[in-house]
């Protein structure tokens, strides 16, 4: 396997260091203080043309790899875990286009989606979050469209995405095996946003319901066929845990690096508390565990880059990753001491935000399961 990069790619990764350290960083506790969706921020990469990354350039995105969008996605990440999520389930919504999507379909939205346009994917519902194939939001063909009713919640990006893909029960009462895949756009009679949800981390990142009431979509919104809905759910959630995984990556390097400087500079019984071997074998461990996330979650993404399977190492790396970001998030709080507890050093907002990735796309006691469910079949 090779991580490396081209000489273009590494300029272009260079120059999102820049952005992310002088433009995204600075920004990132008054987007978790005012709790406003961080505008400026998606701005600053749609005009990088970092939203179309891995959409093909015959539709106008840049037609770069997943190993490529997860090095992206580790800088802002680092810089801002808002930015960094809202990049990421841009991608639940971009990527099933680009697999599953008729070619009417692709020139349609991923031209948008490449250019200044934000999606998200819904698929959880009141009784359908681990529990995947329980959906209730149903879809009705009526003439040439189907009527859907139904609610969603915890959408990502929701109420800022003008293009969503929504799992429906087109045959109810018939578990996975009755659900379809629909492309939505915002605006469309029927649909409407409902609650924002109130978080303890991640102020900022939309998270809504959604509502359907009657909402009416035209047949050729299907994606790929009825009744492949939970197929479509189930290899986008696969992608999207390298996604997730990387997320959590940045929010454990942005910690450790945070804990790093803070053993140098805080000085106890006349030095540095850096030079104790408690604070040493912390700072050890913390180094350790981001380096074996990396190695983990850069070999999914070169898998799927290259047309193997994936798959069991994106569950892998999400795991570690997500819990690797929550012990050293916890970790960084617990060397700031006092001041990791207070809300002007960024510490205690990593720990909230970690959290999140041990629930969020697949919960870690579901990828447990996901990948025991490999090993057991010799995968």
């Amino acid at each position: 396997m090779d991580f490396s990069l081209t000489e273009e790619q590494q300029m272009m990764l260079e120059e999102i260091k820049k952005v992310c350290e002088e433009k995204i960083a600075p920004r990132a506790e008054e987007v978790d203080e005012k709790g406003e969706f961080p505008k400026e921020n998606i701005e600053l990469l749609a005009n990088m043309d970092l939203l179309g990354l891995v959409i093909p350039e015959e539709y106008g995105g840049l037609g770069m790899g997943f190993l490529t969008w997860s090095f992206v996605g580790e800088e802002i990440s680092k810089a801002c875990g808002t930015t960094g999520l809202i990049f990421g389930a841009n991608l639940l919504c971009i990527y099933p286009l680009m697999v599953f999507g008729t070619e009417e379909q692709k020139k349609k939205y991923l031209p948008r989606l490449a250019k200044n346009k934000l999606a998200a994917f819904a698929l959880t519902e009141p009784e359908a979050g681990s529990d995947a194939g329980n959906v209730k939001a149903t879809a009705k063909l009526e003439g040439d469209h189907y009527i859907i009713n139904g609610r969603k919640i915890f959408n990502t990006n929701g109420g800022e995405a003008s293009i969503y893909i929504i799992i429906a029960a087109t045959h109810p009462g018939q578990g996975p095996r009755g659900l379809s895949a629909f492309i939505v756009e915002e605006g469309t009679p029927g649909f409407t946003i409902g609650q924002k949800f109130n978080k303890m981390g991640f102020s900022a990142l939309p998270n809504v319901e959604l509502v359907f009431d009657n909402c009416k979509v035209p047949k050729e919104n299907l994606l790929l066929k009825e009744r492949r809905g939970f197929r479509v759910a189930m290899e986008t959630f696969d992608t999207g845990r390298i996604g997730v995984g990387i997320g959590a990556l940045g929010i454990a390097e942005a910690a450790y690096e945070a804990a790093l400087k803070y053993a140098k500079e805080r000085v106890q019984f006349g030095k540095p508390i850096a030079s104790f071997q408690a604070i040493q074998h912390i700072l050890a461990d913390m180094a350790t565990e981001i380096e074996a996330v990396k190695l983990i979650l850069y070999k999914s993404a070169w898998l799927k880059d290259n047309n193997q399977p994936f798959e069991k190492y994106a569950s892998m790396g999400k795991l570690k990753a997500s819990e690797v970001a929550m012990h050293v998030s916890t970790k960084a709080v617990q060397v700031f001491g006092g001041y990791g507890y207070m809300k002007e050093y960024p510490v205690q907002r990593y720990m909230r935000e970690a959290k999140l990735f041990e629930i969020i796309e697949g919960t870690s006691e579901i990828q447990r399961s996901v990948i025991a469910n490999f090993l057991l079949k010799g995968r």
